[in-house]
């Protein structure tokens, strides 16, 4: 390999460390970087010199490659740039290299207008306006779409290589999706740029499917002595016609997309259309009609929300409830701001009232998540469980915990308290099949591991696995209940019927009959999605439902408290909460 090349690596390796000011450089620091940069780059494993490295100093101090570098040394022995933004990157053209890059515009030039180089235009209009710039010391007169910031840019030369090469590589790479990274063998067939992201096309072995992976999520590419497979007939432009972007459905059939625009937005899609299928199918006073032929894909959605309420989908079906889902879980994440201030609010009425409703806590997606693994476990269990009851839900449907506890109910209860852990979870459905009434009372059991004597502790119970006892009122006056509402509760379906107020201590049998023959209750109407807070003791009842609807709910218990001695509360979970 030519030493120039060597050498122009072990300059940008010690610009890279002259310019990475948050730690120090010796000249033993600078020689174990080039050394390295040599091998990962090149092979080469002999290491550099200590008279190489000064020597790469010194010119990269001189004029003679222009860089007339700021190198200093600090307490005569930490090498680092006099002035901190600079770089060898940074330094202007030469009269030389403009004179060069002038001709090589010229030829380029000569190219655009043929039918093979119209991707030139947009590198001689790059080259053109970075060139004026230079010459005459100005702003530059076009701004091209970039991202300085995007990952993965570093590994382009590397895949060109390979693919011009017909080399295999080793890759390592991590979805947004998986847990772990996966280390596989790549053959690289194209490169693909698409919205500033780029993507490499290839397979992993013979007769596997046409893969395409994010540059962003490559961790590391190495060498790979595999033989490289060739890509025999496969044609980027044939495997990538039918879509918009760059996700390709191997067994999808393509399908005709209809869409209307309204008056203002059509402009915008007849003069840069969203597909080169795209025809126009009506057009009036009020907007257009268009037609794409695509595979429905993420891409193309990504597209039409773009438009926002502009463009409106009429053909497939499918796309069409796809995007009005989404539009209306977008809506969703804005139905409740959950403010310090609104917080606050909920939890001072908590506390003087005894309960407070908050809706839409979690969104149509997160509720439809939790009926479906309830209705899976349930449809498992067969006859084992009661399907208008289930006892220690988390435990025995695990998947429930990561959408049960989402961000809103985790700051709901950090507000609360943050040194609080679950205790309990049960699920009820109230149905026409499965219909009862409850009379007014005061949650006042917690279940426990096993039975273990302590003072204050009565009333032990056992129910089917569960071990009951009522703990003093010190711990039941902390304790915390949050019901999920999976459905719509109202006075028709048994909604929850509580006493304001009724909170402040365990009541007697006696005074129970006496507030609640006095009192006024509260029907605590809740939407799907919401949650009603409310403190254990507070008098509460339900009545039989009267419709056929379902009102399905989702019991959480929560404490700050740890019981005394050796006993345990039988379903504890720790929260983290978020921050």
């Amino acid at each position: 390999m030519p030493v120039n090349r060597n050498a122009l690596i072990r300059y940008r390796t010690i610009d890279n460390c002259l310019r990475n000011r948050l730690r120090r450089w010796t000249l033993e620091d600078l020689i174990d970087a080039c050394s390295d940069a040599l091998y990962e780059y090149e092979g080469i494993d002999k290491g550099v010199s200590r008279r190489s490295i000064q020597m790469d100093i010194q010119m990269m101090r001189s004029e003679k490659l222009g860089y007339n570098a700021p190198i200093i040394v600090l307490e005569k022995k930490y090498y680092t740039y006099d002035d901190p933004d600079y770089s060898i990157t940074n330094i202007p053209l030469t009269d030389q290299d403009l004179g060069k890059l002038t001709e090589v515009v010229e030829i380029l030039r000569q190219f655009k207008g043929f039918s093979h180089f119209q991707e030139l235009s947009g590198m001689v209009q790059r080259l053109e306006n970075k060139i004026h710039s230079a010459k005459t010391n100005q702003e530059p007169v076009i701004d091209f779409e970039k991202n300085d910031s995007l990952k993965g840019l570093e590994h382009i030369d590397t895949l060109y290589q390979a693919i011009v090469n017909k080399r295999t590589v080793r890759l390592c790479y991590q979805s947004f999706k998986a847990r772990m990274p996966n280390v596989f063998d790549f053959h690289p067939y194209y490169l693909k740029e698409y919205r500033n992201r780029w993507f490499v096309i290839g397979i992993q072995q013979k007769s596997a499917p046409i893969m395409n992976l994010a540059l962003d999520r490559i961790i590391s590419i190495e060498d790979c002595p595999a033989r490289f497979i060739p890509r025999d007939d496969f044609n980027l432009s044939i495997y990538l016609n039918d879509v918009i972007g760059v996700s390709v459905n191997r067994d999808g059939q393509k399908e005709t997309v209809l869409f209307h625009a309204d008056r203002e937005t059509a402009p915008y899609i007849l003069t840069k259309p969203l597909h080169q299928s795209q025809e126009v199918v009506e057009a009036n006073s009020h907007g257009t009609t268009f037609s794409i032929c695509v595979q429905l894909n993420f891409e193309l959605e990504r597209e039409i929300l773009g438009f926002g309420d502009r463009v409106k989908v009429i053909a497939p079906d499918k796309l069409k409830r796809r995007i009005k889902d989404i539009l209306q879980q977008a809506i969703e994440q804005y139905q409740f701001e959950f403010n310090s201030a609104t917080l606050s609010h909920h939890v001072q009425k908590l506390l003087y009232k005894g309960f407070s409703i908050i809706s839409y806590v979690f969104t149509k997606r997160e509720v439809n998540g939790m009926k479906s693994a309830i209705d899976a476990y349930l449809k498992i269990a067969g006859k084992n469980e009661q399907a208008h009851s289930i006892r220690g839900l988390i435990q025995k449907v695990p998947q429930l915990k990561q959408l049960v506890f989402n961000v809103n109910l985790l700051k709901i209860l950090d507000n609360i308290d943050p040194k609080l852990f679950l205790t309990k979870v049960l699920y009820f459905d109230k149905t026409q099949e499965s219909n009862w009434y409850v009379t007014w009372h005061q949650d006042t059991v917690i279940n426990v591991k096993g039975r273990v004597q302590a003072e204050g502790f009565t009333g032990w119970t056992k129910k089917e696995d569960a071990t009951g006892v009522i703990p003093p009122d010190e711990y039941l006056s902390h304790m915390i209940t949050v019901r999920i509402h999976l459905d719509d509760a109202d006075e028709d379906n048994g909604a929850l019927k509580v006493l304001p107020g009724s909170h402040k201590k365990r009541l007697t049998n006696d005074e129970i009959s006496l507030i609640t023959q006095n009192s006024i209750s509260h029907i605590c109407e809740v939407k799907a999605g919401g949650i009603q807070l409310m403190k254990p003791l507070i008098l509460h009842a339900s009545s039989k439902a009267v419709n056929q609807k379902h009102r399905r709910v989702i019991h959480l218990e929560f404490s700050p408290r740890d019981l005394p001695g050796k006993m345990e509360w039988a379903e504890r979970e720790e929260l983290h909460f978020p921050g």
